[in-house]
């Protein structure tokens, strides 16, 4: 007597919904995000679409995670530098925390860092990125106020090119290489605040 037939297996065994995020991400930062279609995933993964979507509802849900990821942990950040007593020491903390973020969520913050707002998805994360920005502005402003940055610099301009050397680590950065996160974080505090101190 034969027993009863095994349920087919959908897709390769192991994937599981972190995996699927993880791929897509990937994709997405290889090839553009408008460019990826589900087909693509599935053809990374070696699934099925009904055993895709039993992890996730679509492709843009996975941008949705994933931006979530990136956005969550720099606006965490912010709200812990937010803590300190000083100017100085809040734009201290999220130079500090932003490179831990890259760093740890490489990926993801690349992949925000690529948006164009082509979908609301990507529109409602650049706003929350503006939102951010214009915080650190107002961090930048404070230094300033407490004579640790240069006054005669544009705050908004002073950001940029903060968050212009932290974000181009993305370019470079490879976890499995020889730069500890926490150095990294102090050598770009202590390049992008030394060029802002006032002069003698």
């Amino acid at each position: 007597m034969t027993g009863a037939a095994k349920p087919a297996r959908r897709g390769r065994p192991g994937h599981d919904r972190a995996a699927i995020i993880r791929a897509g991400v990937e994709l997405f930062n290889q090839q553009g995000y408008d460019a990826t279609s589900v087909s693509d995933l599935t053809g990374r993964l070696g699934l099925t679409k009904s055993a895709l979507y039993h992890h996730v509802d679509s492709k843009e849900q996975i941008l949705q995670v994933a931006l979530e990821d990136a956005l969550g942990g720099l606006e965490r950040a912010l709200t812990d530098a937010l803590d300190h007593p000083t100017a100085a020491e809040r734009l201290s903390a999220i130079i500090r925390g932003a490179v831990r973020v890259l760093t740890a969520r490489q990926p993801q913050v690349t992949l925000l860092l690529r948006l164009r707002g082509n979908s609301e998805i990507e529109t409602a994360a650049l706003a929350r990125r503006r939102r951010f920005d214009h915080t650190v502005t107002g961090l930048v402003r404070e230094a300033q106020s407490e004579g640790v940055v240069r006054s005669d610099l544009d705050a908004a301009v002073a950001t940029r090119l903060i968050f212009g050397m932290i974000n181009s680590v993305v370019e470079w950065y490879r976890p499995d290489g020889p730069i500890d996160p926490e150095l990294l974080g102090e050598e770009i505090l202590a390049v992008t605040l030394g060029g802002l101190q006032p002069r003698d």
